[in-house]
């Protein structure tokens, strides 16, 4: 009996169920990180693609997350847009319709790039240069998904493709591989003193 009470006990005091409902709050709020780039938006007018901060937010959360938050965080991200929450960029018709359309592809790959920016950089064990590394690859997944996309639906030859979906936004997503490293280098450094401040 004192055996089966001290393992009751120990279960008692473990803290999973804590940190589940924290990771799941922290989840769902970084979804509203993602709307909110999604709304700083400018239509190019010679492609359908606008250029987001979108990009930004899921490099910064796939670096920050374990590879199953950030995968869930933005698979999170998607159904809220499906349901027609307004979390798309505005410049579409937003829900289904927006996932389907010719910016889906590079929505439906942020869960995938995300995860692997996450699993990638951990593997680098959390260098910058490894953030650099993990953040460009899953940039470049995300515009290869959104090139292939588009040309499935518009069967556009791929050269226009290429100008349309990938050419226009190389500059503004090298600069946003940088920032999303350097952010989560300044958020881990603060961390590290945060921490050396209680021992």
């Amino acid at each position: 009996m004192q055996e089966i009470s001290y393992r009751l006990d120990s279960l008692r005091a473990l803290p999973a169920p804590y940190i589940a409902w924290k990771t799941l709050i922290t989840v769902v709020l970084a979804t509203a990180l993602v709307a909110i780039c999604a709304h700083i938006a400018m239509p190019l007018g010679f492609t359908p693609i606008p250029a987001t901060m979108q990009t930004f937010a899921v490099l910064l959360l796939g670096l920050l997350f374990s590879p199953g938050a950030a995968f869930a965080c933005l698979t999170l991200y998607l159904i809220e847009g499906a349901l027609g929450l307004p979390v798309f960029s505005p410049h579409g018709p937003g829900g289904i319709a927006q996932l389907l359309g010719p910016s889906g592809g590079y929505l439906l790959s942020y869960p995938l790039a995300a995860g692997l920016a996450s699993l990638l950089y951990r593997r680098g064990q959390r260098r910058f240069v490894a953030g650099i590394a993990a953040a460009g690859l899953a940039s470049i997944v995300i515009l290869a998904a959104g090139a292939t996309w588009l040309g499935l639906l518009s069967h556009m030859r791929f050269s226009l493709v290429f100008a349309q979906s990938i050419a226009p936004f190389l500059p503004g997503d090298a600069v946003k591989v940088v920032a999303a490293t350097t952010c989560v280098g300044i958020l881990g450094s603060f961390g590290d003193a945060s921490r050396h401040r209680t021992l």
